[in-house]
């Protein structure tokens, strides 16, 4: 219970020190996505591929193509693996453009698909407030669902890859999201080396 708890509290804490503010944010990419489009992630562990429904969650879909388009997953740790829950990510590794979408946080949208095994969905922290940040179900997590946790797409190939991403960290880097946010990959990768991370992230398929 503490785990999934610190999955809401940490990005909460974030909130509070960084003070969001909608009327001030530095401008974000903001294309609408294709009603059906696959990205691929290719990662230190193995690739994978999330095909994204934009009729699920528009608000998500269309920000997740964006930021896939502009690059900034590449190279993003995945900081808090936590087996048989869920595995997140989604903190560019440089500072600067973290900020940039940190500062961009989303409205939240109804609930159309469940938390499911490798159903893929925004973090969050309260109200309004999702961001760049995303995680990859391990298992059904239908508890989420009524937290307002809407899925946007799922991993329709390389389960497998998600599944090996190294753990050993737990969700502790989770605790240090204040020293990603300001040093980014630096700060990772001196104190929790051994994380996978993402080489690339490219969309490859539109409908």
């Amino acid at each position: 219970m503490k785990s999934r708890s610190l999955f809401i509290l940490g990005a909460c804490g974030l909130m509070a020190v960084f003070g969001l503010n909608l009327l001030a944010q530095e401008k974000v990419s903001s294309k609408k996505a294709p009603a059906v489009f696959q990205a691929k992630f290719e990662t230190t562990a193995g690739d994978f591929v999330i095909e994204v429904h934009r009729e699920w969650a528009p608000i998500g879909a269309d920000r997740f193509y964006n930021l896939v388009e502009s690059g900034m997953y590449d190279e993003c740790k995945f900081f808090r693996v936590i087996p048989d829950f869920m595995v997140q990510f989604g903190i560019s590794g440089d500072p600067k453009i973290a900020a940039k979408w940190r500062n961009a946080p989303l409205k939240d949208e109804p609930v159309m698909k469940s938390n499911k095994r490798g159903f893929v969905t925004y973090a969050k922290a309260g109200l309004n407030s999702r961001t760049s940040q995303i995680f990859i179900n391990y298992k059904t997590n239908a508890s989420l669902d009524s937290q307002g946790f809407a899925p946007f797409g799922q991993v329709v190939e390389g389960m497998d890859v998600v599944d090996k991403l190294n753990s050993e960290y737990g969700g502790a880097p989770s605790d240090d999201q204040f020293m990603i946010q300001e040093k980014g990959n630096e700060f990772l990768e001196k104190k929790y080396p051994r994380l996978d991370s993402i080489k690339r992230a490219t969309i490859i398929d539109k409908k």
